[in-house]
């Protein structure tokens, strides 16, 4: 049976790995998933990380889900030598639940994957090749992430986080002035090969074990989001390279977390005023990180409020169709029966034979 934590804390109760690897050109490879109420979504992802070539281990640190998806976790956990299902007993955000992760895993290199994406056949295979010439000293592969129909999904590869490349970003500037760079390439052309990029996503990005603990690994102080824009600066600035690999594609559905998306969003405008507090410490860097606080609140619960807007639009319209479609067929069932009772009236009585006596 696979071991089972329970209860456990950043640092506490956390079971002994298992032997290291040795060969340099094998590295093993942990895949770490963190969960919080995330849906159905999470069975299909658990199951194809446990069907992928090239995955080692997989550990699953569990903050909270409903009954019936722990019980079904933890079967599958006691099936399968290589599940590690940590149980945390309350939601601890995902950079402390990524740290235990890191800390149970016993792989040299470590695949942080979001709980709603699907780990195809190939992936894990493609990014342990690509990580095999980077070595064991500090670096970051971000995978390519992709929308359930195929396009590339916002956020995968992302330049530099400064106050001027956020407010570009956040009042859409880039959009109407080309010239000016915003946060997000995924509009630019695909590369053929694994190129450098200030930041990947943390939605599916593959880091050094022990570079990643050496770098005391994700700031604890984000509890959603930015924690990823956070670690590929320390890998920068640890002379590490932050990487992206267009030849592994991820699919990540999102948004299918059962929390309130307000909160999600919430905990993403905290992490933004939280990174420019802790990497612009000047004081006028500071005025503008306090000025930027209202902008960076509004644009973000502004998309988020326009995203509801336009799902309950479509739903609106789906409704009003689905329930045009059963009106015209109503309509249709009706004409028919009148049509038939129309004939049956129109058509002469049956004459009925009379046999003389």
């Amino acid at each position: 049976m696979a071991p089972r934590d329970s209860g456990v804390g950043s640092n506490e109760r956390v079971l002994p790995r298992g032997a290291k690897s040795t060969a340099i050109n094998q590295p093993r490879l942990t895949v770490v998933t963190v969960s919080w109420q995330t849906g159905p979504r999470l069975v299909e992802a658990v199951a194809s990380i446990l069907a992928a070539p090239g995955v080692d281990e997989f550990v699953l640190v569990n903050h909270g889900n409903p009954p019936e998806l722990i019980q079904s976790l933890r079967a599958m956990a006691a099936d399968k030598d290589n599940f590690v299902l940590v149980e945390t007993g309350s939601n601890l955000g995902f950079a402390r639940g990524c740290n235990i992760g890191a800390q149970r895993a016993s792989g040299d290199i470590l695949l942080f994957l979001n709980p709603d994406a699907v780990l195809a056949k190939g992936v894990a295979s493609r990014l342990k090749a690509s990580a095999k010439g980077l070595g064991d000293g500090i670096w970051a592969i971000g995978a390519r992430i992709i929308n359930p129909d195929g396009s590339e999904q916002r956020g995968g590869r992302r330049g530099e986080l400064t106050p001027r490349s956020a407010l570009v970003s956040f009042l859409g500037l880039d959009r109407f002035m080309p010239s000016i760079k915003g946060l997000h390439f995924e509009k630019d052309v695909l590369p053929d090969e694994i190129v450098p990029v200030p930041v990947v996503s943390g939605a599916a990005m593959l880091m050094p074990r022990r570079g990643f603990l050496q770098m005391g690994g994700f700031d604890e102080r984000y509890f959603l989001h930015v924690e990823d824009i956070d670690i590929c600066r320390k890998v920068r600035e640890c002379g590490g390279t932050v990487w992206f690999e267009p030849r592994a594609s991820i699919v990540h559905y999102g948004g299918t977390s059962q929390s309130d998306p307000y909160f999600v969003e919430t905990h993403k405008a905290l992490g933004f005023v939280k990174y420019f507090w802790k990497y612009y410490p000047g004081a006028l860097e500071r005025l503008t990180t306090m000025a930027m606080i209202v902008p960076i609140f509004a644009a973000i619960w502004g998309r988020i409020t326009v995203i509801q807007l336009r799902h309950k639009i479509r739903l609106v319209t789906a409704r009003r169709k689905a329930f045009a479609r059963l009106r015209r067929m109503e309509a249709r069932r009706a004409e028919r029966h009148a049509i038939d009772r129309a004939a049956t009236a129109s058509s002469p009585p049956p004459v009925s034979e009379t046999r003389p006596l």
